[in-house]
C-alpha cells in the first residue's frame, strides 16, 4: 500500500527537523528561489559577502543542524551540480562552509557523473530528504521555487531512495574548498 501525504508549508517545516538518527538530502535543482536566499545569492554574485546567518531561515537551519549533530544524529547531502556550476551553485559552494561548520556533511557530483553511475535519471528530477531510512520528503519545484511537498512512507519507495542515497554518497566528493568559490571564479 502506498502511503503518501501532501504537506502544508507548516507541516513541511515541522517534518524538516523531525528525525531520530539520520537525515539525507539529494539536491538536483539548478537554482533555488527560496525567500531570503535569493537576496544573499544575488549580493554574493555582485561581489558582496553577506553573512548567511543574517537570514532567519538559514540561521535556524544551522542551529538545527548543530543541535542534531550534538545529539549524535547525522545530517548529510549530495548536491548534483553542473560542470561548470551555475552561478547559484557557485554560491551554494561558498555557503557550504556554514553547513559544514554546523556539522553537516556535503558531497558533490557533477550531473554527468550522476548519469554515469546510474543515479540519474533513475532518482527523478525532484529533491528529497530521507529520514531514518523510513520516510521520504519529496520537494517539487517550478522555476526554482518549491511548490509542493509530500511525505512518502511506502516501504518500496523508501528502500529505493536508500539505494540512491548510498550510490550518491559512495560517488560524491567531499568538498571543503569553499573559499575557492568566489564570485569571480
Amino acid at each position: 500500500m502506498t502511503q503518501r501525504h501532501l504537506l502544508s508549508d507548516a507541516e513541511f517545516w515541522e517534518n524538516l527537523h523531525d528525525f531520530q538518527h539520520s537525515a539525507f538530502r539529494l539536491e538536483l535543482q539548478l537554482d533555488y528561489r527560496e525567500p531570503g536566499e535569493t537576496d544573499l545569492a544575488d549580493a554574493w554574485l555582485s561581489g558582496e559577502e553577506v553573512d548567511p546567518e543574517t537570514d532567519p531561515g538559514l540561521a535556524e537551519w544551522f542551529r538545527s543542524v548543530r543541535t542534531h549533530v550534538t545529539a549524535g544524529r547525522t545530517v548529510e547531502r549530495v548536491r548534483v551540480h553542473e560542470d561548470p556550476p551555475t552561478d547559484y551553485q557557485r554560491w551554494e559552494r561558498w555557503l557550504g562552509r556554514w553547513n559544514t561548520a554546523a556539522g553537516e556533511t556535503l558531497r558533490y557530483l557533477t550531473r554527468a557523473r550522476a548519469y554515469d553511475i546510474g543515479l540519474l535519471p533513475a532518482a527523478g528530477e525532484e529533491d528529497w530528504w530521507l529520514y531514518d531510512d523510513a520516510r521520504l520528503l519529496v520537494m517539487r519545484f517550478a522555476e526554482g521555487r518549491r511548490v509542493e511537498n509530500e511525505i512518502i512512507t511506502d516501504h518500496e519507495t523508501v528502500h529505493q531512495a536508500c539505494e540512491w542515497r548510498d550510490l550518491a554518497v559512495r560517488h560524491g566528493v567531499l568538498d571543503n574548498s569553499h573559499d575557492a568559490a568566489t564570485p569571480s571564479s
